[in-house]
């Protein structure tokens, strides 16, 4: 592989936080290895030692994780793992149990819920009480027609009916799937009718920035483009009236209010949830996965990575359009009590989430990178105004996080508090780089590899290296892997998104840099490289330089080398803050890239534009607008109703246009 920037040596760098020798041995990890120790007679002193074992006996490592955390089988497995092959792994055959079971096992009086809408509206549940609405949903749904293997479907925010909903249907053994009222009715479209589900459960409307908006146009259009649908469950989220034919979501409760909670047993890989990927490039993939590889892999990554369990509060900032709701709502796999918030992050001020972890005594607060950027560069500062007392972690994803966002967080938020800055994907429902409560904090790298992780930088050669930048790959099977992309019957589409580069191997699309201490660097997609004169960089480096800058309110940077072009190219897009021209400030970038990043990574040029495209779920479309500007035709290159924004990408149409090209696209 040609060489890429990996910032400090390894040796180099700086501890922001080390865990309190005294806090460590309360934590789950350190019983979980002293219980391997007592019932196993497994020496695994710390844990790097413990990561070693569970990736070279997966079946001993997985197989304890369903012991120590009590999985409840109705069916035992004949044995943990057939065979450790990808794709295709068979894990706990044999086996069946139901995912809803384990997530309402927390007992009647514990906190379950808390719940709060941007507005003021808020609401908590209690195990009990969360379980018998599950209980009466579920009867619902039965009275519906949903049967097991059937899908459940929903337009709903972040809230109380969205989890029962969920619940509920798992508990039938029917597949949940469920999108942000916020996505446009071509793109749910796009995602629901691939799966010909049986129910639409939908709210009449939204909040969100102090406006309120009707989602009912949306539901009748689905209703209209989904035939497979027997009934609409419409939740009165903001008052509306609901839509004729309807079922509301009040007469389910009430007409089943005294119906008993059951689990049908489902085999360890029968289809949970539908997750999609982004679809920039086309229909958007759905990634099934199953119940028992959630359930093990939520186990092991809430209790002992992030430490979570009875007594604790436990925040996502997320939508149920990103993976980051479905890993949220697992906090009650581990007995934790979840806060749900609806609404902007950013209304009335960037304050708000913030008031909500001192309102709640919030023990783990997860966010993303960009927030911890806006927060950064907006000068906000929490600990000095807010009781953060109880906050014992920060979590962040969805980008790298840059050193500056880790140092923020230790000065704005506490040096006692642990930045859990972690990496996984959709594709797994998990992170598979991230923290562990008896591991320091470097700045700006992720502490660990996950247990049960065997991830590892590749040369080009197909090699691991080791403090050197490489592709990010998984080498051996994890139980959260799909069971499968809904309708590739024959896994083409799998392998191709996965193991088409290294046979047998799962490569991910990430830049990562593996340190001698097991921690590492994320440095932004593989896909979306930028190659200048031989010398590869991730995105990540390039956006911390140029979004530090003041004036800079977001970019986007495209390298047009090799992607069609007879000139190549770098190009940096610019969304300026109010009072700020492009002639002030490139001079003043310029600099900052060529003393900070390289002179071989100074853009060509610079073009301010009103907005960068993003995706639903808000990442920028790095891949689509390279392939834009390679000349391949817009609708080729991009789904419009995947966009959050898809009028941003006019200016970048017009570019392509006026582009040389080697051929036409």
């Amino acid at each position: 592989m040609t060489e890429m920037r990996a910032g400090a040596a390894a040796g180099e760098a700086e501890v922001l936080w080390r865990p309190d020798p005294d806090r460590v041995g309360d934590t789950r990890m350190v019983a979980f290895r002293s219980w391997l120790t007592s019932t196993k007679g497994l020496d695994l002193p710390d844990h790097e030692s413990l990561w070693e074992w569970s990736t070279s006996d997966l079946e001993g490592f997985w197989g304890a994780i369903a012991e120590f955390f009590e999985v409840v089988f109705h069916s035992p497995p004949t044995r943990v793992l057939e065979a450790p092959v990808m794709p295709g792994a068979v894990w706990f055959p044999g086996a069946t149990l139901n995912y809803a079971e384990h997530a309402l096992r927390g007992p009647d009086g514990d906190l379950a819920v808390v719940f709060h809408r941007e507005d003021g509206l808020s609401s908590q549940l209690t195990y009990g009480e969360l379980r018998r609405r599950v209980a009466a949903v579920r009867a619902g749904f039965a009275s519906l027609g949903v049967r097991p293997g059937d899908r459940v479907v929903a337009l709903v925010p972040n809230s109380p009916e969205a989890l029962i909903a969920f619940l509920a249907a798992a508990s039938l053994g029917a597949t949940w799937s469920s999108c942000s009222p916020d996505f446009g009715a071509r793109a749910v479209a796009d995602r629901f009718a691939q799966i010909t589900p049986t129910v639409l459960v939908a709210v009449d409307g939204y909040r969100y920035g102090g406006r309120a908006f009707d989602v009912r146009p949306a539901v009748e259009r689905l209703r209209a483009e989904i035939p497979s649908l027997r009934a609409t469950v419409m939740v009165d989220y903001v008052g509306g009236t609901p839509l004729p034919g309807a079922v509301t979501w009040d007469s389910l409760l009430a007409e089943h209010a005294d119906a008993p909670l059951e689990f049908e047993p489902v085999p360890f890989d029968h289809p949970l949830w539908v997750l999609y990927s982004s679809g920039t490039t086309g229909l958007p993939k759905g990634i099934v996965q199953g119940h028992g590889g959630i359930v093990v892999e939520h186990l092991k990554m809430l209790a002992l990575h992030s430490d979570l369990g009875r007594g604790d509060r436990f925040f996502w900032f997320t939508t149920t359009g990103w993976m980051m709701w479905n890993f949220l709502v697992s906090g009650l796999l581990v007995g934790s009590t979840i806060v749900l918030f609806d609404g902007s992050p950013a209304h009335p001020d960037l304050d708000v989430l913030w008031h909500l972890a001192e309102q709640h005594r919030v023990t783990y607060f997860g966010t993303s990178a960009p927030y911890i950027q806006t927060c950064l560069k907006e000068g906000v500062h929490p600990a000095e105004r807010y009781d953060l007392t109880g906050l014992r972690v920060v979590g962040s994803t969805g980008a790298p996080l840059t050193p500056e966002g880790f140092r923020w967080i230790a000065s704005a938020v506490g040096p006692d508090v642990q930045i859990a800055s972690v990496s996984g994907g959709t594709d797994l429902c998990t992170a598979f780089v991230a923290a562990a409560p008896d591991l320091p904090v470097w700045l700006g790298e992720l502490s660990c590899r996950a247990l049960g992780a065997a991830v590892e930088s590749f040369s080009e050669a197909g090699v691991a290296v080791v403090d050197e930048v490489g592709e990010l790959v998984i080498t051996k099977p994890m139980p959260s892997m799909p069971v499968c992309f809904w309708g590739d019957e024959d896994g083409t589409k799998l392998h191709e998104a996965y193991f088409d580069t290294f046979e047998g191997v799962w490569r991910h699309g990430d830049w990562i840099r593996i340190t001698p201490r097991g921690s590492a660097v994320i440095y932004g997609r593989s896909d979306s490289t930028l190659n200048r004169g031989g010398v590869r960089m991730g995105t990540s480096e390039f956006y911390r330089v140029v979004e530090g800058m003041p004036g800079v309110a977001d970019s986007l940077v495209i390298d047009t080398s090799g992607a069609g072009r007879t000139d190549g190219e770098l190009l940096c897009f610019l969304v300026l803050d109010p009072g700020t021209t492009l002639t002030d400030l490139e001079p003043r970038l310029r600099s900052e890239l060529r003393t900070n990043l390289s002179p071989r990574h100074v853009p060509n040029r610079f073009v301010a534009v009103a907005e960068i495209p993003r995706t639903l779920n808000g990442k920028k479309c790095e891949v689509p607008v390279k392939r834009i500007l390679a000349g391949t035709p817009p609708e080729r290159a991009v789904s419009l109703d995947a966009l959050r924004n898809p009028a941003a990408l006019d200016p970048f149409l017009d570019l392509a246009r006026d582009l040389p090209h080697v051929t036409p696209a």
